[in-house]
């Protein structure tokens, strides 16, 4: 049946033109018969020759195809069986080997054939998923008796009794040698690591030269005992820091062992028993070793921005925390302050404009310190200006209220007008955050050449980079106290708003639960100050009143609170409340006993809203950080995307994974 067909498409066309031919000789006849008859008789003779030389012509054509597709399957027989790469066919749909060659056999350790056997039971871990997707590629590696392979393949569609299946040829490529200089090569890649002794200014001051030496060579010992086993190389270039080199290898091992150095250090106590800590900055995957000791100097300069007593490390693309549990320790010296005072002082002053921007969703502290930066302003003769957020936020009372001042006649705009305004001169202060996919408006952020940060968030792995000044101090209780700070050497209380005043102090006390968590002797000395520019206690307590219906809201989402480990309170809403109703309610669910942490969680939308608390040894900061939140040991929160159910069941996941790394 075949051959008849190919018969006919060798077979040339002629019939069109003996029929013309045939035509042309009876139109001859109706004027001489003769010429006709002559012309019938040559056309017969013409055909006749034709059939005998085309039947000839396709017997030697088919004899050619033939041959050659004999030789084909020969070769191609020939090249499957001797190809000198391992070759497997089999049904992708069930792993039913068809056919292999014996380079395949000899792979898997077989003397025969492997028909009607599984190809994953010859090669255990091997999937033909990859396969059926599409690709032509395994894409990873696959092991054979201690042989690596790349496997190449593809499918070939075919029909059996009216059904339609695949049979997929494979073929292995062996890399062992390959892949072991692969992973020689990135084990063998620096590591750079920057070793601070984060507190050495408390540590040695006040105490003899002598103890001062047994302390530091305690701490030596302590490194160098960890770093030994390395075969890096560690050396001490200042007198509270420590370089040092070792190979990538090496670096699992010290995440297995939880960067133990951190409580070795710990536990060398000055003789007012006042513990030592240590922060780490590590670079890796960099193309230059200047690049990597780029990367562990920012690592190292974020790991203080957190707080310090933690490891912190930078490749190409991200940052990774390790600990970073222990509470941040006040700093005594008030140097910094007044030396950011200064540089902040002298921006606003070479300013055209002083634009004030906070994050999403202002709260009080954003706001009390958005004012304190408008004082300053005020004082230096800038024109400043406040973005504002249009929806409705905690802060919304204390907005209204400043507003209403002279001072402060056109000073809340929008982001859109804050965008016409600005120009090359523009100063943007952003306060209470150092993220800059949580402020106001990004597309101001990154319009204007000076950007000053005022923030006490523990620093996540994206911040606002190459800011013109950055005041921040994850040991401050808000931003309204680091604010605060900077007021005293730029004016006096009189030159303070009474308004203004009280919108720093609601910020101090909405972040310290009424002046009792998060506290230190610098935050009641910058109550002090604002209670003598004239802060009114009383009408900042009235910022915090309930209506009833908000009350009723908090207590409902309390009495859903159920507790998931000790110490560990989680209340799942399944309805949208308001965000400061359910800050309230985490906040409210400390003053139960027994209640270490609390989170509070509701849907928005597509989103999931938390808000997380602590009191104690938790760090709730930590905790959120894996889901994507933020905030700092004792106040975080976050925005998560996903569904209610979903990420209760993260935010489970990352508690129970908080409290197993700590054991």
């Amino acid at each position: 049946m075949r051959k008849k067909k190919l018969s006919r498409l060798l077979e040339p066309g002629f019939q069109l033109y003996f029929v013309c031919l045939a035509l042309f000789a009876l139109a001859s006849a109706a004027t001489d018969p003769v010429l006709a008859i002559v012309e019938g008789v040559v056309i017969l003779v013409l055909y006749i020759y034709f059939r005998r030389t085309n039947a000839q012509r396709q017997k030697e054509i088919l004899k050619y195809i033939d041959n050659i597709t004999c030789n084909v399957d020969v070769a191609t027989k020939d090249t499957m069986i001797n190809a000198p790469l391992p070759m497997v066919i089999f049904r992708p749909e069930n792993d039913e080997v068809i056919w292999s060659n014996d380079r395949f056999l000899q792979l898997t350790g077989e003397r025969e054939h492997l028909f009607d056997t599984k190809l994953s039971a010859a090669v255990p871990g091997f999937s033909s998923r990859w396969l059926m997707e599409g690709k032509t590629e395994c894409p990873t590696e696959v092991e054979v008796s201690g042989r690596r392979f790349l496997v190449f393949g593809h499918l070939v569609r075919t029909d059996e009794k009216g059904a339609h299946s695949f049979l997929a040829t494979t073929y292995w490529v062996d890399v062992t040698d390959y892949s072991a200089v692969r992973e020689e090569f990135y084990d063998s890649r620096p590591v750079c690591a920057i070793l601070v002794l984060d507190n050495y200014e408390e540590l040695m001051k006040g105490i003899p030269d002598n103890s001062k030496s047994a302390i530091l060579s305690s701490i030596d010992e302590k490194i160098t005992e960890w770093t030994s086993p390395t075969g890096g190389l560690c050396c001490k270039y200042d007198r509270d820091r420590y370089l040092f080199f070792f190979e990538e290898r090496y670096l699992k091992e010290l995440q297995e062992g939880k960067y133990a150095v951190l409580d070795a250090v710990r536990s060398v106590l000055n003789p007012r028993d006042m513990p030592a800590t240590l922060s780490i900055g590590m670079g890796r995957d960099a193309d230059t070793l200047q690049e990597l000791f780029q990367y562990a100097a920012l690592s190292v300069e974020m790991a203080l921005s957190r707080g310090g007593d933690q490891v912190v490390i930078k490749n190409k693309f991200n940052f990774e925390f390790y600990g970073g549990r222990s509470k941040e320790l006040e700093k005594r010296t008030k140097v910094k302050s007044r030396v950011m005072a200064n540089a902040l002082g002298e921006l606003i002053a070479d300013a055209s404009h002083v634009f004030v921007m906070g994050h999403k969703f202002p709260d009080l502290d954003c706001i009390g310190a958005a004012s304190g930066v408008c004082a300053m302003a005020r004082k230096k003769g800038t024109p400043v200006f406040v973005i504002k957020d249009p929806s409705p936020n905690p802060a919304s009372d204390m907005v209204a209220h400043l507003g209403e001042l002279p001072e402060y006649r056109d000073v809340f705009i929008s982001p859109q007008d804050a965008m016409i305004r600005a120009d090359t001169q523009s100063l943007l202060v952003v306060v209470d955050t150092n993220r800059p996919e949580q402020t106001l408006s990004e597309d101001l952020l990154l319009s204007c050449n000076k950007v000053a940060v005022i923030d006490h968030h523990r620093r996540a792995a994206t911040y606002i980079a190459d800011a013109a000044l950055n005041f921040h101090e994850p040991y401050a209780s808000s931003a309204s106290e680091l604010v605060t700070e900077l007021l005293q050497y730029l004016l006096e209380p009189a030159d303070l708003l009474r308004t203004e005043a009280e919108a720093l102090l609601a910020g101090m006390v909405l972040d310290t639960k009424q002046f009792t968590m998060r506290t230190g002797s610098r935050t009641f000395e910058a109550a002090a100050f604002l209670r003598r520019a004239g802060a009114d206690t009383a009408d900042v307590r009235k910022l915090f009143q309930n209506d009833l219906e908000g009350t009723i809201a908090k207590y409902d989402i309390i009495q859903n609170a159920r507790m998931y480990r000790e110490g560990v309170a989680v209340a799942v809403v399944d309805h949208l409340v308001g965000r400061v109703t359910a800050a309230q309610a985490a906040d409210e669910l400390l003053n139960i006993s027994g209640i270490d942490a609390s989170f509070v969680l509701f849907p928005d939308a597509e989103r999931v809203i938390i808000s997380a608390r602590s009191m104690g040894d938790t760090n709730v900061q930590v905790i959120l950080e894996k889901l994507g939140g933020g905030g700092n040991a004792a106040a975080a929160g976050g925005q998560i995307p996903g569904s209610i159910d979903q990420v209760a069941r993260d935010l489970l996941s990352a508690i129970d994974q908080y409290f197993e790394e700590d054991d």
